[in-house]
C-alpha cells in the first residue's frame, strides 16, 4: 500500500475508525481540508462536521483526534433536531460570551448530525 494513508479517528472514548484511504476530507476551522498521500505533516483545529474517508489513498498516515465522533447509523435525528432547536433558542437570548460560544458549538454539532443523517438517508434511497 505504497500510496495509501493510514487513517485513525480517535476521541477521548477511544478509536472510532481505523483503515486505509486514498483521500480524507475534514471540516477545518478555516474551511474544508483535503489530505492526500504524502501530505506535509500538519496539526490543525477542526470544526464540527463530517469527515469523509475515500478508500483509494496511501503510504502516510492521518490521525483525526476529535472531541466526539459518531457513525451516521448511530444518530438519533429527533434528538439532534431538538438539540438544534434548543441551541437556536438560546442564541436568541442575551448570553455571556462563554454561553454564546457554547450555544454556537451546540448548534454546529446538531447541524452536523442532521446533515450526516440526511446524507445517509439519501444514500439508502
Amino acid at each position: 500500500m505504497a500510496d495509501k494513508l493510514h487513517v485513525d479517528i480517535v476521541t477521548v472514548e477511544g478509536r472510532r475508525y481505523r483503515g486505509d484511504a486514498d483521500f480524507v476530507l475534514a471540516p477545518g476551522s478555516e474551511g474544508e481540508l483535503g489530505v492526500l498521500p504524502r501530505h506535509v505533516p500538519l496539526l490543525t483545529p477542526l470544526a464540527p462536521g463530517t469527515v469523509k474517508v475515500r478508500n483509494e489513498v496511501r503510504p502516510d498516515q492521518v490521525t483525526v483526534l476529535a472531541d466526539a465522533a459518531e457513525r451516521a447509523e448511530d444518530i438519533d435525528e429527533a434528538r439532534a433536531e431538538e438539540a438544534r432547536r434548543r441551541a437556536e433558542s438560546l442564541l436568541q437570548q442575551k448570553l455571556s460570551d462563554a454561553d454564546q460560544a457554547a450555544a454556537s458549538a451546540a448548534l454546529a454539532r446538531a447541524e452536523a448530525r442532521l446533515r450526516l443523517a440526511e446524507l445517509r438517508r439519501r444514500r439508502r434511497v
